[in-house]
């Protein structure tokens, strides 16, 4: 019988667990997802990266104003962590075959 890779059983979803984690909010602030996910850039240049297109995640504004709070939607957060983490696997997977 064949056993399941562990590498790619994921018991929890990440939303799931992203939602634990910023206790049920929707749209985690900018400087929340720099510090536990980009804690090498700051908030500005996390923004200009994603400006550009370096990063691909969307920025919510909580209205049209520059100055307005910025945050990234959950959904939106895990589903970049887990398009992260498929490319991740995929070259562990090349590596280590």
């Amino acid at each position: 019988m064949k056993t399941a890779d562990p590498i790619s059983h994921q018991a929890f979803s990440t939303s799931f667990l992203l939602f634990a984690q910023y206790g049920g909010k929707a749209v985690i602030p900018v400087e929340d997802v720099c510090r536990d996910y980009f804690n090498h850039l700051t908030p500005d240049k996390f923004l200009r990266k994603v400006g550009a297109g370096e990063i691909a995640l969307p920025v919510v504004r909580a209205e049209t104003s520059q100055k307005c709070q910025k945050g990234v939607y959950l959904q939106d957060l895990a589903n970049y962590l887990d398009q992260r983490r498929e490319a991740a696997l995929k070259e562990f997977r090349q590596l280590h075959r």
